[in-house]
């Protein structure tokens, strides 16, 4: 079992920044991928960033240019750069355990982000 726990979200100005954290708890040493998602109020959930136990990342092109993901040991974060209204959305982390599938088997509770224009 993993546990996660997201933290650092709030109210931001437009073209502001935030840095958002996940720490995770529980069986750590299972968890072969980390992802941040996000999903705004009427829209599907979507995929930010991913990254495998090592050093490869993944990074939705729509977020290249601003997001970037990063981990230090059970801590995962997002930097968020040059926020936009249209960013507001509560921010999820997840955990994947499994193999052989792209579903991931663990999420936090989320944290929101809400940036005012």
């Amino acid at each position: 079992q993993v546990q996660l726990v997201e933290a650092g979200g709030g109210l931001v100005q437009d073209g502001g920044s935030l840095r958002l954290s996940c720490v995770a708890t529980g069986s750590i040493s299972s968890i072969n991928h980390w992802t941040w998602h996000r999903q705004a109020p009427g829209k599907e959930r979507e995929e930010i960033a991913t990254m495998d136990d090592g050093v490869r990342k993944y990074v939705a092109s729509s977020f290249r240019d601003r997001f970037a993901i990063s981990r230090d040991k059970n801590r995962l974060y997002l930097e968020t750069n040059r926020l936009k209204p249209g960013d507001t959305a509560m921010y999820y982390c997840g955990a994947r355990t499994s193999w052989g599938t792209p579903e991931f088997d663990y999420w936090g509770q989320g944290t929101q982000v809400t940036v005012s224009s």
